[in-house]
């Protein structure tokens, strides 16, 4: 029988992709991924630590595979991502023993030595934790691009998730990514095209760049090559059709990354940008580096440069000491910028960051939610309007798969677009005409089939 291995991710977009990497390392030493970690010799757990909602599910699933860990000792237990963080963490593996491997974000290192050891002698797994720590140590030496294997698991997406840049040095109060993924380190540039021509060759048509700052992609050798290099190295790429990344920051979406989406075809019009918050001292105390007219200028200057982009933004209630008065301002300047999405959050106390050492969380959690529920009501009336302007207009979108019985795609700006139709359209750049439009997708029927 083979072995076979389960995955459950949870959190951000390089979640997502490190998940990826450790199934082609899982396939590579012979496993095969099934639905169920009761079905798994394997189970991995990649984790999100941003809000405490992802914590709470992630201790959830741990207690959840305990006892079936005491069924069946043979079942290997990883734990990776955020919730582990970059470094050893004695207390964790105190609390959660039955976890028999301990794997920093982006990194299957310590898994594959395990997997990959002869495990039969019962001395041997008795020394498993000490010598994971001191593998840890070495990480330096061990990194992701050495260990990287491109294959992906099971059908070859159309879409796909490649990291750019691993880590963030800029640290915001609020936030405890720089503290669990490590200082700022981008991949080099061959490595990433290496990696996307891998990607094309399987039958991906579009990748999307990630990073915690995207911008930043060779800041920590000195700028370049950069991010708009990069763009332009994977524009080169034949049968890649699309390109996009995320996520940007005001202080680092320069002249030079818009002059790539600009003149460069296979780069969507499609920007995120976080503004976080909607008044100047609640900026200052997130350590955001820009104003909210600073914010504001970017905007017309996307729109000048970009006319046709789409830009999503992020933005955080309830930050301690917000004030009703701070709270209306980021209200107003969603009403005056109308921009095409906006991914909207609760202030959650993160452990060790500035904000959770320094600030008293005192915004109810109740108010959080009413101010929540405004700015959501506010956004779903400005996207609906913007996507009935489409109406009766033309958009070509990629077909990435059915879902609830129809082809799913996305159009250039990123807008989810639903149609139907008896071929099949996987995989496939065709032009839709828009039928019907709501806040959160489109509808539309088939026109022509351009590849």
């Amino acid at each position: 029988m083979s072995k076979r291995y389960h995955i459950w991710t949870i959190g951000c977009q390089m979640n997502v992709a490190d998940s990826n990497h450790v199934a082609a390392h899982l396939d590579r030493l012979g496993y095969e991924p099934v639905d169920r970690p009761e079905d798994a010799d394997v189970i991995v757990l990649n984790t999100c630590v941003v809000r405490q909602s992802a914590e709470n599910k992630v201790v959830g699933k741990l207690g959840a595979l305990k006892p079936l860990k005491e069924r069946h000792p043979d079942k290997v237990i990883a734990l990776m991502g955020c919730f582990v963080g970059i470094k050893p963490n004695p207390k964790l593996q105190e609390r959660y023993p039955w976890v028999d491997v301990f794997m920093p974000p982006s990194e299957p290192a310590p898994l594959v030595h395990y997997l990959s050891r002869d495990v039969q002698d019962a001395e041997d797994r008795a020394h498993e934790r000490e010598a994971t720590e001191s593998r840890w140590r070495l990480q330096d030496a061990l990194t992701t691009q050495s260990l990287r294997h491109l294959a992906l698991h099971g059908d070859v997406p159309v879409t796909a998730y490649v990291p750019i840049v691993y880590g963030c040095s800029f640290a915001c109060t609020y936030c405890i990514i720089p503290y669990r993924r490590g200082k700022e380190r981008s991949r080099p540039l061959e490595e990433v095209v290496a990696e996307v021509k891998d990607l094309v060759a399987q039958g991906v048509r579009e990748v999307t760049l990630l990073g915690q700052i995207v911008d930043r992609y060779g800041y920590d050798w000195g700028g370049r090559p950069d991010l708009a290099d990069l763009l332009h190295a994977l524009h080169d790429i034949e049968d890649l059709w699309r390109i996009r990344f995320l996520t940007s920051h005001p202080n680092f979406l320069d002249e030079r990354i818009l002059d790539a989406v600009a003149t460069l075809p296979k780069v969507m019009p499609h920007i995120e940008v976080p503004v976080q918050a909607g008044d100047d001292r609640v900026l200052a105390r997130m350590r955001r580096g820009y104003t909210v007219d600073d914010y504001r200028r970017l905007v017309h200057q996307i729109r000048e440069r970009l006319p046709d982009a789409a830009i999503h933004t992020d933005i955080i209630v309830g930050f301690p000491g917000e004030t009703e008065e701070q709270f209306m301002g980021t209200y107003r300047l969603l009403e005056e910028l109308r921009l095409d999405k906006a991914h909207l959050a609760r202030y959650s106390p993160r452990p060790g960051t500035v904000s959770a050492r320094f600030m008293e969380d005192d915004v109810p959690e109740e108010e959080k939610r009413r101010r929540h529920r405004l700015l959501e009501a506010l956004q779903e009336r400005i996207q609906r309007e913007k996507n009935q302007a489409l109406l009766g207009e033309r958009v070509l979108i990629l077909v990435e798969g059915k879902r609830k019985g129809k082809w799913e795609g996305r159009t250039p700006q990123n807008k989810i677009v639903f149609l139907e139709h008896p071929e099949d359209l996987r995989g496939h750049l065709v032009e839709v005409e828009i039928t019907w439009a709501g806040p959160y997708s489109l509808q539309g029927r088939l026109v022509d089939v351009k590849r």
